[in-house]
């Protein structure tokens, strides 16, 4: 069979890399069509990928420019799609709904945020997807008859031990794994769903470091430019390992979502600090149901403060997270697995 996938995001690209080399070694042929997006196109390129990009110029910001880049995509896609004629389309995208409406081919759309948290997304996506894969724990609104649901979450088809295991020896090409280290995340926050949305600022970033850097080194990962001050934290490394350095610090701290997830389904105790705190359910039930982090909103900075004393305070701290990782995994699945599956036997489910 013929799967194409399309990949706006470098989550989506840990999402399904698994999945698209399962799918190549049991001799199906694999398309992957993506967008401009931070570093997917590293990620593709380190992991010799072939893929066809559709917007490589990426696109500006507002809703105009979304509403461009979204049109051109439809049309890149379609063409593409209208040649090579797969059997099921897949990814997290308004793209492969619309085109595989349009063709007449099915169209698995995966998501890991609420309707409500992407409302634009889901109004543009969910109406013409043949299905709608996403954990139990989250919402799809009114399309609750489309959705497939799991207990795990997108991170768990890359993190998931049996996926995953975190190399030192990786690590210490970039850094001294035996001294305490911090990681901390600054994202762009410019998708649509993100205006208004505030995170962590330069002044509030210089005085968490001033915090942390009495416990250990701290490391910065930035989509977005750095002052002076903050700039000599940043780390550089090559897209694919920064997992095998997430595992072994202490605490992330930063306003991205999935990094936040990530870090949790690692047992690493992360702090988010951005305006979609209480908002996510898949964050939520990893703050509230397996307390493996922590969420604070930006009108609350002495709270963040605190949070960071008292865990910094807290005794036995490594041994506590890795038992209420172990409590997690007991209750979610490997997700590359489910998705492998699902997708080998789509039919079964349109």
């Amino acid at each position: 069979m013929k799967f194409l996938f399309h990949l706006g995001h470098p989550a989506h690209f840990h999402l399904f890399k698994n999945t698209i080399s399962f799918l190549k070694n049991n001799s199906h042929k694999v398309i992957v069509v993506i967008k401009k997006k931070d570093v997917l196109e590293d990620l593709l390129i380190e992991n010799d990928i072939e893929y066809i990009n559709i917007l490589p110029n990426g696109r500006k910001d507002g809703l105009f420019f979304v509403a461009l880049g979204q049109l051109k995509q439809n049309y890149y896609l379609y063409k593409i799609v209208k040649k090579e004629k797969p059997d099921l389309m897949i990814g997290t995208s308004v793209s492969i709904s619309h085109v595989g409406k349009l063709l007449g081919i099915p169209s698995f759309n995966f998501s890991e945020d609420d309707a409500d948290i992407v409302p634009l997304y889901s109004k543009l996506a969910y109406p013409w997807a043949t299905r709608i894969i996403t954990p139990n724990v989250c919402s799809v609104g009114k399309w609750e008859n489309k959705k497939i649901g799991y207990n795990g979450y997108h991170e768990l088809a890359y993190l998931h031990p049996e996926n995953f295991t975190p190399s030192k020896e990786i690590a210490n090409q970039y850094i001294n794994t035996d001294v305490p280290y911090f990681i901390l995340r600054f994202a762009k926050l410019s998708a649509h769903h993100d205006v208004g949305v505030k995170g962590l600022s330069n002044e509030l970033a210089v005085c968490i470091v001033e915090i942390l850097k009495k416990h250990g080194r701290v490391y910065i990962s930035s989509e977005r430019e750095l002052n002076d001050e903050l700039e000599k934290y940043r780390i550089k490394i090559k897209s694919k390992d920064i997992h095998h350095i997430m595992a072994f610090c202490e605490l992330y701290i930063g306003d991205s979502q999935t990094m936040a997830v990530e870090s949790g389904v690692l047992g690493v105790p992360f702090i988010r600090y951005n305006d979609f705190v209480g908002r996510i359910s898949c964050l939520e039930e990893l703050e509230k149901e397996y307390q493996l982090g922590y969420g604070v909103k930006p009108s609350e900075d002495d709270k963040l403060i605190q949070t960071i004393n008292n865990f910094l305070e807290l005794p036995n701290r490594r041994e506590i997270f890795k038992q209420r990782r172990i409590n997690m995994l007991k209750n979610t699945i490997n997700v590359s697995t489910f998705i492998n599956d699902l997708i080998v036997n789509f039919k079964k489910h349109i």
